[in-house]
């Protein structure tokens, strides 16, 4: 499809840069080491909050010297200096140097929690986003001190440190280890780079308003952003960047709503990131999305559904009340503006599932041809679940249109064309990609992510040759889905993959093969006469009684 981003080499998706000049592993070892007896749910919190301050003081303290060598002192603690160039303020008791010289003293955890409120009062945008509680007994000051002393030694916020996203790498590695190290709590505030990478890459929100219902850590907004901004010279989205999508979210626990705020604080993204059930008070009830993009917590039994039986999102049907994953599904409908489009993270369970009234929902979501794409993802991709999981991609409008079939009106101009995929949908088979990471946790590589993407935006397009692949994907009409009782199981649509022609001739492979049978037949026989004579000799004879 024309104006589509080329397809990328091979590369983990969480491989260390050595262009930023820090190992992020070798800080993390370190960290994790000051952790001590301190859970990693509350640990996660100290730290990224000292990452964050000392990013917010790099960035404030080389604005000061520069101000400083121009226009002198009055002018170096004026706010307006920093603000008018998108820095944060740090007022003096807030700055790194005034931390690190209290390091050592028994009373860090205070000074750290005043050098937070005095950078949340000069800073609107950060009211109440910052940890505060370092001062709390849980907190071992000695080595409160040592981390101090480790994180100043880390340069993340100068310019050549934002230049190369120095924060951006190490905050979302040590997001990433802390949720693994956390477990099932942890994948309640991250979704693994690779898929949402996937995500973003098939969705290509290039313009317009972006939502995330349940946003985590927001790192769906972060890349994003990063995806506009690595093909800003084109590529469909006419050279313009950052200021193109506007962002909204919400997401109901409040530490996770300060760590999504905070991660979007570092890279200087604006959004509107509220605090909130997203069932039960739902802060952007007016808001029509270009593009959705979701991770929502599967099979979430206590949702409170028996409150909300006559609420204006079901439409397809009212959700079960022991299951939140098609009150999610329609809520995203919900909100989708009249060409939006949707791509969002379920369980694999909601693929084929008929309880509760469930099959009839998505009976529903198909017949009204909203369906656009369903991808089964390999296992073992997630930290907070070894539950087998699917991505949905749901569209408003499926006619033909000029742009590439998705979200916001301005992506008309990219120079492509989509066809008419109305009474259709793309399945496909994604659960052989990937590769181990680590004894137990998988990773789709940049490779399988660019087949997954450049197979669906094929599919979407009027002239890039899309074709279905045995094994992998498969176009198939609505009427084949009804047979399958609306099921939206990849593996039911798109078959095996071919065999591997091996070049030997039927009729030799099959000589060879009985032949083979025969031998295992005979020595079969062999064990099976040598198991009877042990038992007899045993005094348990195979072929009777004595």
């Amino acid at each position: 499809m024309p104006g589509r981003p080329p397809q990328r080499a091979t590369a983990p998706i969480d491989a260390t840069n050595s262009l930023i000049g820090i190992d992020e592993s070798e800080l993390w070892s370190m960290a994790d080491a000051l952790r001590g007896s301190m859970d990693a749910a509350e640990y996660k919190h100290v730290v990224l909050g000292l990452i964050f301050l000392k990013y917010i003081s790099d960035a404030f303290e080389e604005r000061h010297a520069a101000v400083l060598a121009e226009w002198g002192e009055e002018a170096a603690e004026d706010p307006d200096e920093y603000t008018a160039e998108a820095i944060f303020w740090v007022p003096p008791e807030a700055r790194w140097a005034h931390l690190r010289a209290q390091a050592r003293q028994p009373t860090i955890g205070q000074t750290v929690d005043a050098a937070m409120v005095c950078v949340e009062r000069d800073n609107p945008a950060l009211k109440d986003v910052l940890p505060k509680d370092y001062a709390r007994p849980a907190v071992d000051k000695q080595r409160l001190g040592q981390l101090i002393d480790m994180v100043g030694n880390i340069a993340v916020g100068d310019e050549s440190a934002r230049a190369n996203d120095v924060l951006g790498r190490v905050y979302e590695y040590f997001l990433g280890q802390f949720a693994g190290t956390e477990g099932r709590k942890g994948g309640e505030f991250y979704t693994p780079r690779c898929v949402v990478r996937l995500l973003v890459e098939m969705l290509e929100p290039y313009s317009g308003r972006v939502y995330d219902p349940c946003c985590g850590s927001s790192g769906m907004f972060v890349q994003s952003v990063e995806f506009i901004e690595a093909h800003a010279t084109g590529n469909g989205n006419g050279g313009r960047a950052r200021g193109d999508i506007s962002i909204w979210g919400q997401e109901s626990n409040y530490t996770t709503w300060r760590l999504a705020r905070m991660n979007l604080a570092i890279r200087g993204i604006e959004g509107q990131i509220a605090h909130g059930d997203s069932f039960h008070n739902d802060r952007h009830p007016d808001l029509r999305a270009d593009f959705i993009l979701a991770n929502p917590p599967f099979n979430v039994k206590d949702w409170g559904g028996d409150r909300l039986t006559d609420d204006q999102r079901w439409q397809y049907g009212v959700p079960p009340k022991g299951n939140a994953n098609f009150a999610w599904v329609q809520h995203i409908v919900h909100h989708l503006a009249p060409t939006g489009t949707a791509g969002f993270v379920l369980a694999n369970g909601s693929m084929s599932t008929n309880q509760s009234g469930e099959g009839e929902i998505r009976r529903n979501l198909v017949e009204a041809d909203l369906v656009d794409c369903m991808v089964a993802l390999p296992g073992q991709l997630f930290y907070s679940t070894q539950i087998p999981a699917c991505l949905w991609f749901l569209a408003r409008d499926r006619s033909p249109r000029s742009g590439n079939g998705r979200g916001h009106p301005s992506q008309e101009d990219s120079g492509s064309r989509s066809r008419d995929r109305r009474g259709e949908v793309l399945f496909i088979d994604a659960r052989e990609l990937g590769g181990m990471v680590d004894r137990t946790h998988r990773e789709l590589a940049r490779d399988d992510i660019g087949r997954i993407a450049d197979t669906y935006h094929r599919w979407l397009g009027e002239t890039d040759g899309y074709e279905d692949q045995a094994g992998f994907c498969r176009s198939v009409p609505l009427e084949e889905i009804r047979r399958h009782d609306h099921v939206l199981t990849p593996g039911r649509y798109v078959g095996a993959p071919p065999a591997e022609d091996d070049g030997e001739p039927f009729a030799v492979k099959m000589q060879r093969l009985v032949a083979d049978l025969r031998e295992q037949q005979a020595e079969g026989a062999r064990l099976d006469a040598a198991i009877a004579k042990n038992l007899d000799a045993l005094g348990f004879p195979v072929g009777g009684t004595r």
